[in-house]
């Protein structure tokens, strides 16, 4: 089996939801490792359903429980390409810490290599959307310089003419407009808004300041026809 296989299986296995390859020689900020892979797992429905009045304690609780279980996941898939006598860095929340900088995003952030690597699009919300999942999902990356077997990108957003974000948003962060890979983030959404109703929301709903919020990602369609999906779960 390639090394491409083998390592997606391996991170499947050990608790991964999805895994894809990209291409990322045009923003790489390590010199040398032109090869990202990125790696989320899926909020499971029961987390999601309790979002009808976003955010959730339940939510909140499971968002740091990921976040863990990804750093994990990049040290794993770290070591593995280390292993096999490749380069590879993880990005894992640790590692890059708890500021996101001034517009709070990481240089590189997580969901350009899932752009790139085709598992999903931008939505209106600037989140990573995916056709099984939508965006409840949490992601990690990881850059390395090994020959692995790249996913075709997606370049610009499949949301059309859906306002369901937009609408469930009472910070007034998103302005509707369609994503594309030539667009800056500030063109079609507004952080700081976000950021400012997050923890007002928060507040209400936790009992404390937080910037957390999630009406974006349960107001979603593709969210929506996940947690009601039939399935064993």
């Amino acid at each position: 089996m390639s090394l491409t296989k083998n390592l997606k299986d391996h991170l499947i296995k050990n608790g991964a939801t999805e895994v894809g390859f990209a291409d990322i020689s045009d923003v790489s900020i390590i010199e040398g490792l032109n090869t990202g892979v990125v790696i989320y797992i899926a909020y499971p429905k029961s987390i999601i359903k309790t979002m009808t009045n976003a955010p959730s304690m339940e939510y909140v609780l499971k968002l740091v429980e990921l976040n863990t279980q990804l750093d994990k996941l990049g040290i794993l898939c770290e070591e593995y390409l280390i292993n096999h006598g490749y380069k590879a860095y993880a990005q894992t929340k640790q590692r890059l810490g708890q500021d996101f900088g001034e517009f709070n995003s990481f240089e590189l952030p997580h969901k350009t290599f899932a752009t790139k690597a085709g598992l999903g699009w931008i939505g209106k919300s600037a989140l990573l959307i995916t056709p099984k999942y939508g965006p409840a999902l949490r992601m990690t990356s990881i850059l390395t310089n090994a020959p692995l077997e790249f996913g075709t990108p997606i370049t610009k957003s499949k949301c059309g003419e859906c306002m369901k974000c937009k609408q469930a948003c009472k910070g007034n962060a998103i302005n509707g407009k369609l994503w594309n890979v030539n667009m800056k983030r500030s063109d079609f959404y507004n952080d700081k808004n976000c950021e400012q109703y997050a923890l007002k929301v928060s507040e209400i709903n936790l009992g404390k300041p937080d910037t957390v919020c999630g009406k974006c990602i349960y107001a979603c369609p593709y969210t929506q026809r996940y947690i009601h999906q039939k399935s064993l779960e």
